[in-house]
């Protein structure tokens, strides 16, 4: 049986005594992309926040290809493979978008090659190469997204977790992120898509979870949501 990418088991979380993700679990399979659904409030930033080791679980276990990290700290986890595109975007505004780039540069865990170089990253968003000398936070919003998920990769990750990344977008500038991450799912990269907007993941997404008040309500394939008769106006608000 193949080892999944990224796993979580019952993972119960806190924010001092308020109880936010009761018994959460999510399979990652390698290559695959998993949709990450839910209200605000949900829960999904919170499950982000416990996968990268910015909020140690009370119980439950997380796992990256089949090893435990639980309680790891943020750095270890980004170790074994685990790069955040995290909501909001949050680039180092003034930095340089080359230096942005150049200061999450990771080789691979297991000493192999780098796919991932500041040529490479360029490749996929030729602005940045424009733009390679002008300070980040002077970017437009689609830009400073572009630098966000080319500094994810610059850590050459193997599971890409990807925190609403359309939010704050033109239509446009949505539909070049979309394109960017369906190459990187062509290119075998294991990916958690975490959005607002279902309509996008629904476009994109093998497996989907859905989370209501911290719960899951959904796990499985996406093409199994209609005959599973999943309510999304109740736990979506879309119909």
């Amino acid at each position: 049986m193949a080892t999944d990418a990224l796993a979580l088991s019952g993972i119960d979380a806190f924010y001092g005594d308020s109880h936010v993700l009761h018994e959460v679990s999510l399979r990652l399979g390698g290559g695959r992309l998993l949709g990450l659904l839910g209200r605000n409030g949900a829960g999904k930033t919170t499950t982000m926040s416990v996968t990268v080791g910015l909020l140690p679980p009370r119980r439950g276990t997380v796992t990256i290809d089949g090893r435990p990290v639980t309680g790891s700290t943020p750095e270890t986890i980004a170790a074994h493979g685990v790069a955040l595109v995290p909501q909001g975007r949050r680039v180092f505004r003034s930095l340089t978008v080359r230096e942005n780039l150049a200061v999450a540069g990771r080789t691979p865990r297991d000493g192999g090659p780098a796919p991932w170089t500041l040529d490479t990253v360029y490749g996929v968003f030729p602005r940045l190469r424009e733009r390679h000398r002008q300070v980040a936070g002077s970017l437009s919003g689609g830009e400073q997204q572009m630098l966000a998920i080319g500094r994810a990769l610059m850590a050459n990750p193997r599971v890409l977790l990807m925190d609403e990344p359309s939010e704050g977008l033109a239509p446009q500038i949505v539909a070049e992120v979309m394109a960017t991450i369906r190459a990187l799912k062509a290119q075998g990269l294991s990916i958690v898509l975490v959005e607002q907007n279902a309509r996008l993941v629904f476009e994109v997404a093998d497996d989907v979870v859905i989370l209501n008040s911290g719960r899951v309500v959904f796990a499985g394939p996406a093409s199994e949501l209609t005959a599973a008769g999943v309510d999304l106006r109740q736990h979506l608000g879309i119909y």
